[in-house]
């Protein structure tokens, strides 16, 4: 619970885990009774997708990674000299007051003002058409399943093998040392 980009559960109600370790514990028992798994939050990039499915996730949910597309709900504005495109979850108090409250148990709240949202509102930068979001998240995947010689996710369910990394190692495993003068369509250079 709670990891997507403008999701605030943890905070506000004390209760979640990181996606990973929540796709790691449930994946091996889930999959013995044929239960898919969905990560659902905390996926920031093609990698996340890669290691949510080798974790065991049988499908991932990307909605930071589209909502800046043209397909996706939202306004885009420009803002100092930039495009962007409005963004909100479904606990937000904006969606919570149009309708969404039901889904945390809030349906009888008649005053926005005692609505406890559990998500923001923001901007997300405008990426253009869906399809070479998808293109590049596709690429992204199919790298990891070359590198780690992985023919299907079947094969990435059963063969993946994780390691921790220090601080240090993902500090290497980004851009480093360099300054960036043209940003690739599928790594933004102040991705954290």
């Amino acid at each position: 619970i709670g990891p997507g980009s403008i999701c605030t559960t943890r905070v506000v109600a004390g209760v979640g885990v990181p996606q990973l370790s929540a796709v790691m514990e449930v994946s091996a028992l889930a999959r013995k009774h044929g239960v898919p798994v969905i990560a659902d939050g905390g996926i920031k990039s093609s990698g996340d997708i890669a290691k949510a499915i080798a974790a065991g996730a049988s499908t991932v949910m990307v909605g930071s990674l589209l909502a800046g597309t043209d397909e996706s709900p939202g306004e885009v504005v420009l803002y100092q000299g930039r495009t962007y495109k409005d963004y909100r979850g479904m606990g937000s108090l904006g969606a919570m007051a149009r309708g969404s409250a039901d889904r945390y148990f809030q349906e009888e709240v008649r005053d926005n003002m005692k609505l406890v949202p559990e998500g923001v509102e923001g901007r997300v930068p405008y990426k253009g058409p869906v399809a070479g979001v998808v293109h590049q998240l596709i690429g992204g995947l199919k790298a990891a399943m070359g590198y780690t010689g992985n023919g299907t996710i079947a094969d990435m369910h059963k063969n993946a093998k994780f390691r921790r990394i220090t601080g240090a190692g993902i500090r290497e495993s980004h851009v480093h040392d360099v300054m960036v003068t043209r940003e690739p369509p599928n790594y933004r250079v102040n991705n954290s």
